[in-house]
Parts: C-alpha cells; sequence; structure tokens
C-alpha cells in the first residue's frame, strides 16, 4: 500500500496547493470583471477544500498518515506556488493548467487504487476526475473567446 500512499499523498497536497492558490486569487483580484471572477474563484476554492478532508481520510484509512504541513505539500505537489498578483484572466488559465496536473496526479492514483483492489478508492478518485473534468471545462469556457 506505500505506493498507493505515496500516489495519494501528491493528490492531497496538488489539492491543497490548488486551493490555496484559487484563494489567493480570490482574495486579490481587481478589474472591471472583479464581482464575477471573485464568485467563481470561490467556487472553485470552496470545491477544493471539499475534498481536502476525504482524500486525508482514504490516505488514512489504507493505513498511512496524511501530510499536513506546508513543507511537505511543497515537497509533493506538482502545483507551483503563486506569487504574483495576476489579472482574473491569467489566474483562470493558471488554475486550468493546475486542473490538469491534478487530473494526472488523480489518475496515476486511480491505476494504483485499481492495481490494489481497493474499489471504494477507485470509485472515490473516478468521481475526484469527474469533478475536475467539469472544472476544467469550466475554466476552459472561462476563457473562450467568441
Amino acid at each position: 500500500m506505500a505506493i498507493l500512499g505515496d500516489k495519494l499523498k501528491i493528490v492531497l497536497a496538488d489539492t491543497f496547493a490548488m486551493h490555496l492558490k484559487a484563494w489567493n486569487y480570490h482574495w486579490n483580484i481587481e478589474g472591471p470583471d472583479f464581482y464575477q471572477y471573485h464568485k467563481f474563484l470561490q467556487k472553485i476554492y470552496e470545491g477544493l477544500q471539499d475534498a481536502i478532508d476525504p482524500v486525508a481520510e482514504h490516505i488514512r484509512a489504507i493505513g498511512e498518515y496524511a501530510p499536513g504541513s506546508f513543507s511537505r505539500y511543497k515537497e509533493l505537489t506538482n502545483i507551483q506556488d503563486e506569487l504574483a498578483v495576476v489579472s482574473g484572466e491569467e489566474s483562470i488559465r493558471r488554475l486550468l493548467a493546475d486542473n490538469n496536473k491534478i487530473l494526472d496526479s488523480i489518475k496515476d492514483a486511480y491505476d494504483e487504487a485499481e492495481t490494489a483492489k481497493e474499489i471504494g478508492l477507485s470509485n472515490f478518485l473516478q468521481d475526484r476526475t469527474d469533478q475536475h473534468k467539469k472544472l476544467g471545462w469550466m475554466l476552459a469556457a472561462t476563457l473562450a473567446k467568441h
């Protein structure tokens, strides 16, 4: 289960990092479309926040310890930390790229869960995949120019 635990820890770190990034963008957004971005970013960080605890609990359920520190998340995550204040459009573009990274880490964990015959965990990860695919569509649609 150690490999599966390692994969889930990456999912947790990626989810936490994207949550923090979306929250940062929500707090610091400015411009003529402030309200729309502010509300959309809130929806994003709240959705990610709701996923953090269940991912950690699945890590515990397979007998591993869930990481819970900034330094450990920084070691594990595929999401680049955000230090700049960026435009609404750029924040969406960066979150779309991050969402794709989370989809990759979820797929890695899913494959390992399938190998370990952890059916409930596989189902949970499938649900997370569906949620991130929907989020990816919403982010891409926000960036679309017609």
